[in-house]
């Protein structure tokens, strides 16, 4: 019997160890917050198949022209009348074969062009993605951003919640006022409050990156770890400049339509020449017997001559260069931007580390010391935790604005140069 227990406990034991390992929490990095949103983003994945979409048309683009193949029976006679004759006595059978020869190089600019589409639609992804990833990296800071934030919540609380035991002593040995107490316990729903407030903005947060992965954990196991501060290291502008005309997708993409726009051209001159069309023709006459024959057929190209797509096209090239001006301009308007932001917000962090965070908490601290000993009064205290909660809070929020300063910079760039 006990060995029926013991192996009974060592089971429940074994199932209560699974289960908690089924109920973990996942604490996923950037770098698997990306991978898993590449593998399982469904619009990225639906831009990926277009993509392959253009690549299936590039077989198509480079298809030669069907033969075409004419089979004839002429002068089949089944009537009476004349000579008796069988009604195939002068039949005349004959089998032609016919095949449409493209010249100047129709077939390869087919293909080069249908080639230089799927590049545009291939750097056309890569700035979906660039454009979804700055989304993705937005909500992944916000993550981290509410959770300093609730962890200062409840620091607070909790800092808060010493400092009302210390003055209940105080008040029960008669050192403060009941009045005073009674208010210190009323500015405790503001501390409760913000973390309440913190904790709903972390779950929501959360669902908003669970959204954007396409993942349906439950919002209690999922988790991420990150690095939540800035760094006073920036690249030179010159650099992070050259690296967006390097890396920008949608600038390679804009300069990518005017090399396809000039190979639409060439298409569009080549279509306007003559294709002759080339037969070979066998068959049977009974006065000569077997023959063959060939021809050519060459359409007389007076009126239509493509000009239409000889003029569309020729503009087109001038419309995607100018598109292409205004990509490269655009391309520094951003760059220099985000970095103008980034620096801004570097320059506000660097008193907050240095001075004003240690100083916030001194000042809280004395003034605390001082209210206990009764040398400071009950609004100096207040006032003092008020700043102390105002400056670590606004510190956040400048780390998080740095983040996401260095977000726009990468989106910027086209690739991430700054972490």
């Amino acid at each position: 019997m006990q060995r029926v227990v013991r192996w009974l406990y060592v089971g429940l034991l074994l199932i209560a160890v699974s289960a908690g390992r089924s109920f973990a929490q996942r604490v996923l990095t950037w770098q698997e917050v990306r991978a898993k949103f590449e593998a399982a983003n469904p619009t990225l994945r639906a831009g990926q198949i277009g993509v392959d979409e253009s690549r299936a048309q590039e077989i198509t683009a480079n298809l030669r022209p069907n033969p075409s193949l004419t089979l004839l029976a002429d002068q089949i006679d089944p009537f009476s009348g004349g000579p008796p004759h069988g009604p195939f006595a002068y039949l005349l059978p004959s089998v032609t074969v016919n095949y449409l020869w493209e010249r100047q190089h129709k077939r390869g600019l087919r293909l080069e062009s249908a080639q230089k589409g799927t590049a545009v639609l291939t750097f056309g992804q890569a700035d979906l993605e660039r454009s979804l990833l700055f989304n993705l990296r937005g909500a992944f800071i916000e993550t981290l951003q509410e959770k300093a934030i609730l962890n200062l919540a409840k620091e607070n609380l909790a800092y808060y919640d010493h400092v009302i035991d210390i003055n209940r002593d105080r008040y029960k040995a008669g050192g403060i006022a009941q009045v005073d107490f009674k208010r210190l316990e009323l500015q405790r729903v503001q501390y409760l409050s913000d973390l309440q407030t913190a904790e709903v903005n972390l779950r929501i947060a959360k669902i908003q990156l669970l959204m954007l992965l396409n993942d349906q954990t439950p919002v209690d196991q999922f988790d991420i770890i990150g690095p939540f501060d800035f760094t006073e290291q920036m690249p030179p502008l010159t650099d992070v400049r050259q690296a967006a005309l390097d890396t920008r997708p949608d600038l390679r993409a804009a300069l990518q339509s005017v090399d396809k726009a000039k190979t639409d051209h060439r298409l569009a001159v080549a279509n306007g020449s003559t294709d002759p069309v080339l037969g070979f023709d066998v068959g049977r006459n009974p006065p000569i017997d077997q023959y063959f024959g060939v021809s050519v057929s060459i359409p007389l190209r007076i009126f239509d001559r493509n000009q239409g797509e000889k003029q569309r096209t020729q503009l087109d090239i001038d419309r995607n260069d100018r598109l292409a001006v205004a990509t490269r301009a655009q391309v520094f308007s951003d760059v220099d931007s985000a970095y103008a932001t980034v620096r801004s917000s570097v320059v506000l962090l660097k008193p907050y580390k240095e001075q004003y965070l240690e100083e916030a908490a001194s000042v809280r601290d004395t003034i605390a010391f001082s209210y206990q000993h009764g040398a400071a009064s009950l609004l100096d205290f207040l006032n003092a935790q008020a700043d102390y909660r105002s400056v670590q809070v606004n510190y956040l929020n400048l780390v998080a604005s740095y983040l996401n300063g260095t977000s726009q910079l990468n989106l910027a760039v086209g690739r991430e140069v700054m972490p």
